[in-house]
């Protein structure tokens, strides 16, 4: 649901979903990606997320950019957010229902009650997207563009 609404804004990657700013899609589509890695390779696997490099620009806490040379193409950021979902999918593929009681091998200190466990990170990796549905939603909204039921 929130990646069609991504896709949508393909034309408009810079768009802020207020007159105030915010987080424009091509930031959204850069964060998801980041996230998601993070929290199956490093939280989940205890290895470097292969994203690392893209931490000061998508991690918790940062700011988008409105200049587009901060950015890589957005085809590239849409090819690299498939690829890890892909790589989440085979995660989930191997997993026992047992194994999602199995404790996270990286928890960020201070949030084990969100990310404590396989199970708890997952439901993260699915919840995460639709925290920033609204704001993609607005940004639409602020390009003129009609509401987009998907």
């Amino acid at each position: 649901m929130t990646f069609a609404l991504i896709d949508d804004m393909k034309d408009l990657p810079l768009q802020p979903p207020t007159s105030n700013g915010g987080n424009h899609p091509l930031w959204i589509l850069g964060h998801l990606t980041y996230a998601e890695s993070n929290l199956i390779q490093h939280v989940i696997g205890g290895q470097e997320n292969p994203l690392i490099g893209w931490k000061m620009m998508f991690g918790a806490s940062t700011e988008p950019s409105y200049d587009a040379s901060h950015y890589l193409p957005w085809d590239e950021f849409r090819t690299k957010a498939d690829e890890v979902h892909r790589q989440t999918n085979a995660c989930i593929a191997e997993l026992s229902d047992g194994d999602l009681d199995l404790p996270s091998k990286n928890p960020p200190p201070g949030r084990e009650h969100v990310f404590g466990t396989v199970g708890k990170c997952l439901t993260m990796v699915a919840l995460h997207p639709m925290t920033h549905r609204g704001q993609l939603a607005d940004a639409r909204r602020m390009a003129g563009r009609p509401p987009l039921f998907v």
